[in-house]
């Protein structure tokens, strides 16, 4: 039922059918109650300055944009990176730092996914999880570093930073912002963007199948097993007879999720993202693939507005 009922909220959300735009016209005033209050925030933000350059990789629709794999993409070119999110998912509060200069210090449970692919994934950088951005951002300039990355920072408006906003490729039918849509902040808001990232023009996700490591070929009878936000985009990638059991974003899996799996699927090899690997490994399922996921930039990309923001910092260190 769980997994039917996110999918129907992701399609309500952006592409919505007949019935589905009922519902959202219908819910129109509390959109614009929203909009009020999200404006109103905006307006009323006093920027903080924190004498250090603060990079934030965001989106203005709900769930998945490529933020994270763009955010590991761009990092990784620094020293010095701190890397600062949330932790959707994870079952600590407060600030923890998941990884120190390379260092991993949570399991993935107290970490959650996204974190923890971050820590796999920049060996140097220091990852911090904080529902209090300005807090992780003061811990990271006590710990030395000297670029933060914000992973979904772009509704902080309270934070001095750059702003680069990814665009899907396809952009949702359902133009509104919630309730009524799956728009978190209105569409016009990418004109603020100090750098727009459009998916397909400006970068484009490259996937390889593997395996413990190594590059191989899929097995023929696989079923996708994932906890991402529109997991239905992943079948682009996929061969088209391929089968899906998908969760809600940042889902735990259980055991009994497993097994339930493993009974249904017997004769099934299993294939799974980076974000849900961390979570999986614990189970130790034999027959697991990797969808790995990198993205690869455009050489087109103007990042000269950021690497001038990036000098004027220089005279800080």
């Amino acid at each position: 039922m769980k997994q039917k009922l996110h999918l129907w909220i992701e399609e309500y959300l952006f592409f919505p059918n007949n019935f589905q735009k009922i519902i959202s016209f219908l819910l129109i005033p509390l959109t614009f109650i929203y909009m009020l209050i999200i404006l109103t925030k905006r307006a009323m933000a006093k920027e903080i300055e924190f004498g250090i350059p603060v990079i934030s990789i965001g989106n203005i629709i709900v769930g998945g944009s490529g933020k994270t794999p763009v955010t590991i993409n761009l990092a990784s070119k620094y020293e010095d990176v701190c890397v600062i999110l949330r932790g959707y998912g994870r079952a600590s509060k407060g600030l923890q730092i998941v990884s120190l200069r390379g260092k991993i210090l949570l399991d993935v449970k107290s970490s959650g996914d996204e974190a923890m692919l971050l820590a796999n994934s920049l060996p140097k950088a220091t990852i911090i999880v904080s529902e209090d951005r300005v807090k992780a951002i003061l811990k990271a300039k006590e710990l030395a570093c000297k670029i933060v990355f914000l992973d979904d920072g772009f509704s902080k408006y309270q934070i001095s930073k750059f702003n680069i906003l990814l665009r899907p490729k396809d952009e949702p039918t359902n133009i509104f912002c919630l309730p009524s849509g799956g728009y978190r902040e209105p569409k016009s808001f990418y004109a603020s963007a100090d750098l727009e990232l459009l998916e397909g023009r400006d970068f484009k996700r490259v996937i390889t199948i593997k395996k413990d490591g190594k590059v191989c070929e899929l097995p023929s009878r696989t079923l996708l097993l994932t906890a991402i936000s529109k997991p239905k985009r992943l079948l682009e990638y996929l061969p088209k007879d391929i089968k899906m059991v998908s969760f809600p974003d940042h889902y735990t899996f259980t055991k009994e999720d497993i097994s339930n799996i493993q009974e249904e699927y017997k004769d099934f090899s299993f294939l799974t993202t980076g974000k849900d690997l961390v979570k999986l490994k614990e189970f130790k399922i034999k027959n697991l693939y990797l969808m790995d996921l990198e993205i690869e930039i455009s050489s087109n990309v103007d990042f000269s507005l950021l690497d001038e923001y990036l000098k004027s910092f220089e005279k800080e260190f």
